[in-house]
């Protein structure tokens, strides 16, 4: 009898145990997601591993090319750090890209060029790049000319001065040769200048939408100097002249990322009036045209998802 009931007992307890296990009623634990939602896997298989120590950590630096040709330089003041980087060509005697970011440190516009050079912009040769291998302060662009129109090249800044005006010796090294490349004036002053200033808008942190303006812009611009197909002439002194500009933005906000890239062709034509978001492009797109590989020191998931995308309405209103 006792032994009846035991099984009686056990065949009852296998019954609670089997009701348990959860079915169409939805009792008991939930069954586990299939496919659960992504997290950041902060790997990076891209990110710089040589070259200075800001280049290694610092989002606004591209992949350093890496070859012996190549260099990697930095100007910075003792205040306010990095003012911006650049990539030396030293056999192209050319500058592959300028890289710079705008923040909450160094976005104050505490001076004007004007009242800096009351006497003339002070043009200089880059103290950390073979003086030989720069263009000339004065004569080479203002004696060379954009093929077929007989326009003269003016010097054009890839980190703009208006950028770096939060302290004199910051600004200074904007005029460095090194960050000057050749622009005709109607390319210079119109399309090219149109764009700075959006940009420092977004930088400044009066983007439209608005933002917080504690956000943080990462920069890199410069001028195709790799493919022989993007290279539009040279210089009297045998210095590359580009055939496209461009710019890749990425934009940190809390928790968000967002990028976009803008490809100008160098034409001696006043564009000034065109919608800037015309010559929006995906950075990936960019990559590809330059072979450059912007903010590569993004972990790869969140690199892969910002430069594959372009929505226009966080930048444009």
């Amino acid at each position: 009898m006792k032994t009846q009931k035991y099984l009686i007992l056990l065949a009852a307890l296998f019954a609670l145990a089997a009701c348990s296990g959860g079915g169409d009623d939805g009792g008991g634990n939930p069954e586990p997601k299939t496919n659960p939602e992504p997290t950041p896997t902060n790997v990076n298989n891209n990110k710089n591993t040589t070259g200075p120590a800001e280049a290694q950590y610092r989002l606004e630096f591209p992949k350093l090319k890496g070859d012996v040709n190549s260099e990697t330089i930095i100007h910075s003041t003792a205040q306010y750090g990095m003012t911006y980087a650049l990539e030396w060509d030293h056999q192209k005697r050319a500058t592959r890209w300028v890289c710079w970011r705008m923040d909450a440190s160094n976005r104050q516009e505490k001076y004007s060029r004007s009242s800096l050079y009351p006497n003339g912009d002070p043009w200089a040769y880059d103290p950390l790049v073979p003086e030989y291998e720069q263009q000339a302060t004065y004569n080479e662009l203002s004696k060379s000319f954009y093929p077929g129109t007989g326009s003269y090249y003016q010097k054009g800044h890839i980190c703009a001065s208006q950028d770096r005006i939060y302290d004199p010796e910051a600004n200074r090294q904007t005029f460095y040769m090194t960050n000057i490349m050749p622009q005709v004036g109607r390319f210079n002053e119109k399309l090219w200048q149109k764009l700075e200033s959006e940009v420092r808008k977004w930088g400044n942190g009066n983007q439209k939408p608005n933002v917080n303006p504690n956000d943080t812009l990462f920069i890199c611009k410069g001028g195709t100097i790799d493919n022989p197909e993007y290279v539009l002439g040279t210089t009297i002194g045998n210095h590359i002249v580009p055939k496209y500009f461009f710019m890749a933005l990425l934009k940190k906000t809390p928790g968000k990322y967002a990028a976009i890239a803008f490809l100008l062709i160098h034409a001696d034509e006043d564009r000034q009036k065109e919608e800037l978001k015309n010559y929006a492009i995906k950075v990936n797109r960019l990559e590809e045209i330059t072979g450059i590989d912007f903010f590569c020191n993004l972990p790869d998931d969140i690199e892969d998802e910002v430069e594959s995308k372009l929505t226009l309405s966080e930048w444009f209103k």
